[in-house]
């Protein structure tokens, strides 16, 4: 392992902390940004002369995709450990904050179900960081990518998908210090090892947020179709935006549905406003779960998943539970967990699961979460209207002022990719038959 004061190119100066306001173009080195000492911290610094080595000088039959950021290229260290090498092309102001951002949140957290940082790499010209390499790609690859007809995620996968991610969002929101909004929760930035266990991924756009701040105002970035209202149009940050991201994450995975979907007409439509009806009735909540599943499913889970959703996609942020309390109705160790006794406080817009004395008063028998769509709006939803987000699902956006909005394509961590032919060696972890075209994204 690398001196801590050493940068990419092996040379030597005394540091320089970087937080998430951006680094110093001039130094080569990128300030400590672990949570603890350099000692037990599992990522390091690597010189550029390793990552050509490891994916073979970035060349193009290494390379997983490219996006507006850069490059990312498969590699293998010397030590066997296979990684994803994410190059920036642009040494652009937004590319530096949106870099020294990333290394600082992934420096920072460390949970089971977050993407690991392995390190990074800072010269004069490079930007280069460092992940570990997930064989079985994005969530987003098998719900409406290359292994979507495969239909690898079956119930139980796809449970264990929602409580993972859900166990990262907590650690973010409750247990991180400080508290760290992601902004771009998303099916593509849900990344499935060899076990098809979730890591978070790609914190570009991530807040650090002190104590005692409830919430901030800034420029939008994330997706549309994952965007809380409050966010999506007046630009206020806060947990619980994250908490309406994920809410809809929960329906994506339920449904197998993209988050919006164009009907005949070029008409667009949200999957709140598609699933809306279904939810209004205990005897249509079936007819949400993904026809894939061919009926192989929990009712009791499906009753849970789809009430915590309902709970997350509230219009008003303070109506919203906390993740944790999410994780609790999503795991039934919560009274607020029973769909049909706490329907009455889910009409009521309440905040707080019910305690065990309201959850047994409660005699609501055979009503139902309901959920209430929201509508971006004709301007908002216009901006979906990219030829490639016809094909790859989704559309990101970054606000540049207060009515005027920037619409780009920017896939998280691995970028929208194109897997191009790969050697054997590569092919056996996770894209099967290396002939195939595959959409990749992070």
């Amino acid at each position: 392992m690398g001196s801590a004061f050493s940068s990419c190119c092996g040379k030597k100066e005394a540091p320089q902390k970087v937080g998430c306001k951006g680094i110093n173009k001039r130094s080569t080195y990128l300030g400590f940004v672990g949570g603890g000492s350099e000692k037990n911290s599992a990522w390091r610094l690597f010189t550029y002369k390793e990552l050509q080595t490891a994916t073979n000088g970035f060349c193009d039959e290494y390379k997983l995709g490219e996006g507006g950021f850069g490059s990312v290229y498969w590699g293998k260290t010397t030590d066997g450990l296979q990684i994803a090498v994410k190059k920036l092309k642009a040494m652009s102001s937004k590319a530096e904050m949106e870099f020294a951002v990333e290394v600082e949140i992934l420096g920072r957290a460390r949970h089971k179900n977050l993407l690991g940082l392995r390190g990074y790499c800072v010269g004069a010209e490079q930007r280069l960081i460092v992940y570990d390499y997930m064989p079985n790609l994005s969530l987003l690859s098998h719900l409406h990518g290359q292994f979507a007809e495969d239909t690898r995620l079956d119930w139980k996968k796809r449970m264990n998908i929602i409580i993972g991610s859900a166990e990262g969002l907590v650690y973010l929101h409750h247990e991180a210090d400080p508290r760290i909004i992601h902004r771009d929760i998303k099916a593509s930035n849900v990344l499935l090892d060899s076990d098809f266990n979730p890591l978070v991924a790609d914190f570009g756009f991530a807040k650090l947020i002190p104590d005692g701040v409830s919430h901030m105002t800034t420029r939008v970035k994330g997706t549309l179709g994952y965007l809380a209202p409050e966010y999506a149009m007046w630009g206020k940050v806060s947990e619980s935006c994250d908490v309406y991201s994920f809410g809809i994450l929960l329906i994506e995975l339920v449904s197998g549905r993209k988050p919006i979907e164009r009907l005949q007409g070029g008409v667009k439509r949200t999957i709140t406003e598609w699933a809306e009806p279904l939810m209004a009735s205990t005897s249509r909540l079936t007819e949400i779960v993904d026809p894939r599943l061919h009926g192989d499913f929990d009712v009791q889970q499906l009753r849970r998943v789809l009430h915590a959703a309902a709970r997350a996609v509230q219009s008003e942020p303070d109506r919203r539970p906390t993740m944790n309390q999410v994780l609790d109705v999503i795991r039934g160790s919560a009274p607020a967990a029973d769909p049909v006794k706490n329907a009455g406080r889910m009409k009521a817009g309440c905040r707080g699961p019910l305690d065990e004395e309201e959850a047994e008063g409660s005699t609501m028998s055979g009503s139902v979460v309901r959920l209430k769509s929201v509508n971006y709006g004709k301007e908002l939803m216009d901006m979906d209207d990219d030829e490639e987000d016809e094909a790859e699902g989704e559309e990101t956006m970054t606000s540049k002022g207060e009515d005027d909005f920037e619409s780009r394509s920017m896939y998280g961590v691995f970028g929208a990719m194109e897997v191009q032919r790969m050697r054997d060696g590569y092919g056996r972890y996770g894209l099967g038959n290396s002939s195939r075209r595959t959409a990749l994204r992070g």
